[in-house]
């Protein structure tokens, strides 16, 4: 019998080869994104210090329900960026933590992007 690959399992690889090339410093910290079926959330992590420096997600009240989870995941990248700026981060390394550049991991990325964030 064939199996089908676990697709969560597959992703943490991917992510930790990407984590054993990127990290993150005060000077530069490392823009996290976790993406599950109904949230996206994304941390400013100081990889050296082993601290999370800023954090937004679909579950803060800024960020309205209402709208499809693109919309949301546009609107957490532009709570993070504000907040990244607010705490006097501008340039980051961006980590999309094994996803595919895609769908609501770019739109979050993306509107990052256009509200200040250098990566």
């Amino acid at each position: 019998m064939i199996s089908k690959p676990d697709k969560n399992k597959t992703r943490q690889r991917r992510h930790a080869r990407v984590r054993g090339k990127i990290s993150g410093t005060s000077e530069r910290p490392r823009l996290n994104v976790f993406r599950s079926n109904k949230n996206i959330y994304a941390q400013l992590i100081d990889d050296v210090a082993g601290v999370t420096l800023a954090s937004a997600s679909t579950l803060d009240k800024e960020i309205a329900a209402t709208d499809n989870k693109t919309a949301q995941a546009t609107a957490v990248g532009e709570l993070i960026a504000k907040r990244a700026i607010a705490a006097g981060h501008k340039d980051v390394v961006f980590d999309r933590g094994g996803y595919l550049y895609h769908g609501r991991v770019q739109a979050l990325a993306e509107a990052a992007r256009e509200n200040g964030l250098e990566f």
